[in-house]
């Protein structure tokens, strides 16, 4: 067990966005967290990572009480996401928004840095490396000297996962990563995400709506629904269910 939530519960005000959830999160599982929109999933990633301060219960991280910390502090820990909304640096290249994640990594002084001393070049030269190694794993080393929003919005959301893993996480929190993708590329994205699992030895939480996607990524799913767990289990099992499919028949008959 890597994660676990007891009893958490957040409240805006008079409204209760989770209410009252628990659940663990082994290592090397891929876990998906699913449900309508308003269901409280991008919440409870806010309140694992230190965005939100849970109102109620506790986030255990390798059984270390992650409550009160901040977001960097947590980052530091082993725990990296990305957002709904692509948030790259609009102004760098990719590259560049690479390297963002490894900041903390640096083994060099602040007056190393300035003067230029000899460890501060070898750690550079290593941080670089280790960069576009990464960005070779996800097939857009190519692009390593554009700027990344110049690239096409699977290609940005590849550098976005790239940046969260320059940080070195065990555990990685993927927010509707194949939102906006084709099928292509959302078959090529799971791809991809099961291979990290391995090659990067990560656990992987994700919030998503393709259930074609949960389907045939996730070894478990948990459904919220206007904050409150109505199913967790297998993803084909959650599709079978009765409340998952009355909270879900909108979304449903969309797709």
């Amino acid at each position: 067990m890597i994660l676990e939530l007891k009893g958490v519960t957040k409240k805006f005000g008079g409204v209760t966005a989770i209410n009252d959830t628990t659940f663990t999160v082994n290592s090397k599982e891929i876990y998906g967290l699913i449900g309508p929109n308003g269901a409280g999933k991008t919440t409870m990633f806010n309140i694992i990572t230190g965005n939100y301060q849970a109102t109620e219960g506790e986030v255990l991280f390798r059984s270390e009480k992650l409550n009160g910390l901040k977001p960097h502090t947590i980052v530091r820990k082993g725990i990296a996401r990305t957002f709904q909304n692509i948030r790259l640096f609009k102004t760098m290249t990719v590259m560049e928004n690479v390297l963002i994640g490894f900041d903390f990594q640096a083994n060099y002084t602040y007056l190393e840095s300035i003067f230029r001393f000899p460890r501060f070049f070898g750690e550079e030269k290593r941080i670089r490396k280790r960069a576009m190694e990464i960005l070779d794993y996800f097939g857009i080393a190519e692009f390593a000297d554009t700027k990344a929003t110049d690239l096409s919005y699977g290609q940005q959301r590849k550098v976005e996962i790239a940046r969260a893993l320059a940080t070195n996480p065990a555990l990685l929190l993927l927010d509707e990563p194949a939102a906006g993708m084709n099928p292509a590329e959302t078959k090529e994205l799971a791809t991809l995400i099961r291979s990290a699992r391995e090659d990067f030895d990560l656990t992987v939480l994700l919030i998503e709506h393709d259930m074609k996607f949960v389907n045939q990524l996730c070894d478990k799913v948990l459904v919220l629904d206007y904050g409150k767990t109505i199913f967790e289990g297998k993803p084909a099992d959650a599709i079978q269910d009765k409340e998952v499919v009355a909270a879900y028949l909108g979304d449903f008959a969309h797709d």
